[in-house]
């Protein structure tokens, strides 16, 4: 068993589909011990494969039950055919087929499968009381024999029969062509999807559901009917999601000449979902997370998650359904830039700055460390074991990454012009990332051909850069040093072509002339420019620099690299406060506390007394004007962006930039910045939260969720004082507040604070928040998860009682992410507790889920994974339960991968 788990599947191995299917037609009948599935594929060799001469048809399948198998019409026998754990083989097709097997056959068969039972949510199963699927990536042949891979598409027509008393919506991919009612209390129903699609876009509902629904008419005029459905008591939490698809729509139209195809586009909220959402043509089948959205149930967080995810399901209609991926080692081509796609629509309908910043910290943090870790793969990997795990941090939000590179590099009249090439030339096709390239290389006249080492090369490239100025020639000098540390299985990186967007400031903060030595005679670029960095070495220089300037380098993060430039804590200064561009100011702001921080780190680790450096005291006080003077209605600056301005580095992002990580030392050292912070500008900070309160309905729009964030980074600040009265001023907002985000916030400042005074407070609020949302599975999910994140000590010992719950289910992936992987991904100082009790904890969970649920099992396993970026005591710790999971008699191929690659 474990050689078959320790399979290695390879890119360069890739071939044809031996044979293809036209037509694919399905009948269920949903049963409440068992459901029977009936197919008929319609079939043939293959013509593209030269020299097609197979003669036997190879399907996939596991966990099924073979009841019978035709051919034409023709009942096979166990002479004909072989099954396995995970395939149906029919040999000598020739024979049986004669000329049809090029010109066309049918091969029918009827398979038993137990939705009841299938805890692994892959495939068909249960979720309460609904049946629904998830196909992505090999789920389909859980359901029925079939070519389960991406490139194999086919016209579906599906058929449901079920009781209507319990299953009275029947919902599948395409359009209702026909239902009816059957004489003994079941019915029907048929959907057909007239466009060919791979069957890891199949989608089946089945459930008591009630729907909310609008239209939207398209640019061509056509109307197409919007529906959302949910159980009958989250009706009233569908708006948000229907005005967001709504607009994704409207902006898909306008930014990308995208209209959608079908006559219906529906939305389907589901609790027991092993990721967000999945597109499946037509029938999008949600997370509740991902889709419920109201302002007494849900955090202003929550609403940008909600519009983010209905924006990326539905463009994936086009960048993902309509264009698809050849095979999995592809999954960025559809996942990567359609991530770009939502992220730019997000920016349009908030703060653009705001957002760019969330999701560069989210990257630098995340998958950052995930490109030094023993996972780390390039944006199109060459090789898996399990393609589950594959869903990684690297293919979407580096993959992104890399969309927004080519932007960049070509322009966005080029860009357009190249995503237009792209769905023209391959609409109805499966196609690979050199496809996509290859699109914006035509359409702009552009040579990529060194930039597509970001699709090949693992790691962060680095960036080491040094200025200098001559006064006498007038002239700034950039000199440029990129390399990528070695990763797992690729120890040399050949130079990657990273787009530089930078800019020089003047004394007074504003732009100067870039004229670069070299170019033709003419007027310099103004503002800014892209420089095209392709060396190891390369050195820029700027003519007709008639002052000193401080460079303003990677504006908008134009690349996913570690930048090093040696800034004096005063020129940040300057660039925090003088930059035209918001993420430079952020992450100058940043760049001074990190060093405030190593600073104090490192007299931390030698024993000396610590003190604060004035000027990132400073810095906070000139923002924290702004912010009062905004608020007064100066309109300074964007607030949502003085909010990120007053948040210090987290202890994630620290410790991700360690070379080993202290754990206690990070934390100690930055909840002694943040109390001193808070003692130099309580009078700012309790002004400014004064100011930001609003006697407003809630809106969930851009200025009403900045004003929110304000308010609640200064309460975070204003409950590190010892006063009573900001732990009675915390729980009266906990109490008073008519939108989650506030009641969130002070929930959390309470569960957090350490003063005894807090105790009290804390319980009640706690007890009173369970009582009141006991009925609301995704609130309750937010209790536990404040809870998880408790920096308190005893939290792990409190997680566990918590895994004893009555709200709690192991069986729910919502309630394991907001419990157990909240505690063991977020919360370091409780995690890494020197006894290494978490990590055995981890462990045990990851062994329990392996046997029920693989997929979530090895998404927990991260934390452990990055066993080797610590001390010698923890590595000890954390490898011994690595070594414990690996000796488990039938792991997972999920599980093994991670756990193998992790102890190499």
């Amino acid at each position: 068993m474990r050689d078959a788990q320790a399979k290695t599947i390879y890119l360069k191995d890739y071939q044809l589909p031996a044979f293809v299917i036209e037509l694919t037609e399905l009948h269920f009948e949903l049963g409440e011990t068992a459901t029977h599935v009936r197919s008929r594929l319609h079939l043939r060799r293959n013509p593209e494969l030269l020299g097609n001469q197979q003669d036997a048809l190879r399907l996939d399948g596991q966990d099924m039950q073979l009841v019978w198998l035709k051919l034409n019409d023709q009942t096979l026998t166990e002479q004909n055919y072989s099954t396995d754990e995970e395939s149906l083989t029919v040999f000598g097709l020739s024979a049986l087929l004669g000329e049809a097997i090029d010109t066309g056959f049918v091969l029918e068969c009827e398979t038993l499968i137990k939705p009841q039972e299938n805890t692994s949510l892959e495939g068909l199963y249960k979720s309460q009381k609904m049946f629904c699927t998830q196909c992505e990536a090999e789920g389909f042949r859980k359901i029925t024999y079939y070519i389960d891979r991406p490139d194999v598409m086919a016209k579906f027509v599906t058929t449901i029969v079920a009781d209507k008393e319990r299953y009275p919506v029947l919902l599948s991919n395409g359009n209702n062509i026909a239902s009816g009612d059957l004489s003994d209390g079941r019915h029907w129903a048929t959907w057909e999807d007239p466009f060919r699609k791979p069957c890891y876009l199949f989608a089946l509902v089945a459930g008591e559901l009630r729907f909310i629904e609008d239209h939207f008419v398209t640019c061509s005029g056509r109307d197409i009917t919007l529906r959302i459905f949910v159980e009958d008591k989250d009706l009233d939490k569908c708006d948000h999601a229907m005005l967001s698809l709504k607009n994704a729509m409207r902006w898909d139209e306008e930014v990308y000449g995208r209209e959608y195809d079908l006559d219906i586009f529906m939305i389907v909220a589901v609790d027991d979902f092993n990721m967000g959402a999945m597109e499946n043509k037509g029938l999008n089948i949600f997370n509740t997370s991902c889709v419920l959205a109201n302002p007494a149930t849900t955090t202003d967080m929550a609403f940008q998650r909600v519009e983010a995810v209905v924006a990326h399901e539905y463009f994936h209609n086009w960048s993902g359904n309509r264009v698809t991926c050849r095979d999995w080692f592809q999954l960025s081509l559809k996942e990567g830039f359609t991530v770009y796609r939502d992220a730019e629509f997000s920016a349009d309908m908030g703060s653009r700055t705001v957002k760019r910043v969330e999701d560069v910290s989210f990257l630098r943090t995340q998958q950052f460390a995930e490109d030094a870790g023993p996972m780390a793969h390039p944006v199109r990997p060459d090789s898996f074991m399990e393609i589950s795990n594959f869903y990684t941090l690297t293919i979407y939000e580096k993959g992104a990454e890399v969309v927004r590179m080519i932007r960049e590099l070509i322009g966005p009249e080029n860009f357009r012009k190249g995503s237009d090439l792209y769905f023209e030339r391959h609409d109805g096709q499966a196609v690979t990332t050199e496809d996509f390239v290859l699109a914006m290389e035509e359409a702009s006249g552009t040579d990529l051909t060194q930039f597509r080492r970001w699709y090949t090369q693992a790691g962060t490239p680095q960036l080491h850069i040094t200025g200098h100025y001559d006064a006498d020639a007038q002239t700034y000098e950039l000199l440029v040093r990129q390399s990528c540390p070695p990763t797992p299985e690729q120890s040399f990186k050949e130079p990657f072509h990273i787009p530089l967007r930078m800019g020089l400031l003047d004394a007074d903060g504003y732009d100067m002339p870039l004229g670069l030595e070299g170019e033709k005679r003419g007027s310099p670029t103004l503002g800014e420019r892209v420089l095209d960095v392709t060396k190891p070495i390369q050195k820029f220089v700027f003519t007709g620099v008639t002052s000193k300037p401080v460079p303003s380098l990677l504006r908008g993060f134009s690349a996913p690299v570690k930048l090093h430039f040696d800034y004096t804590r005063d020129e940040l200064l300057f660039v925090m406060t003088r930059d035209s561009d918001g993420f430079n100011r952020w992450n100058a702001a940043q760049e001074m506390a990190i060093n405030v921080i190593h600073e104090l780190l490192e007299q931390h680790q030698q024993g000396l007394p610590l003190m604060v450096d004035e000027g990132l005291v400073r810095a906070f006080a000139d923002v924290l004007q702004s912010a009062i003077d905004d608020a007064r209605g100066a309109q300074v600056l964007d607030q949502a962006m003085l909010a990120q301005l007053l948040v210090l580095p987290s202890e994630a992002y620290l410790s991700e930039l360690a070379a080993q990580i202290d754990v206690d030392g990070i934390h100690h050292v930055r909840e002694f910045i943040a109390n001193q912070l808070a003692l130099s500008h309580v009078n700012a900070f309790a002004q400014l939260y004064t100011l930001c309160q609003s006697s407003n309905l809630y809106k969930a729009d851009a200025a009403g969720i900045a004003k929110r964030a304000l308010k609640n980074v200064c309460l975070s600040y204003l409950m590190r004082q010892p006063e009573a009265d900001w732990l009675e001023t915390c729980y009266q907002q906990y109490l008073a507040a008519e939108n989650m985000t506030d009641v969130d916030a002070a929930l959390r400042f309470l569960v957090n604070s350490r003063y005894p005074k807090a105790a009290v407070l804390r319980s009640q609020a706690l007890a009173d928040f369970y009582a009141r949302w006991k009925h609301e599975s995704l609130v309750v999910n937010q209790w536990f998860t404040v809870q998880a994140i408790a920096s308190r000590p005893g939290t792990l010992q409190h997680v566990k009682t918590l895994m004893h719950h009555e709200a709690f289910d192991m069986r729910n992936p919502n309630k394991v992410r907001s419990l157990i992987s909240a505690f063991c991904n977020t919360n370091a100082i409780n995690f890494h507790h020197v006894s290494g009790d978490a990590y055995e904890f981890l462990a045990d969970q990851v062994i329990a889920l392996n046997l029920t649920n693989p997929q979530i099992a090895s998404r927990l396993l991260t934390p452990l994974t990055r066993w080797k970026k610590f001390g010698p005591a923890r590595q000890v710790l954390m490898k011994a339960q690595l070594e414990r999971i690996a000796a488990q008699p039938e792991l997972s191929k999920d599980v093994f991968e991670v756990v193998s690659k992790s102890l190499r």
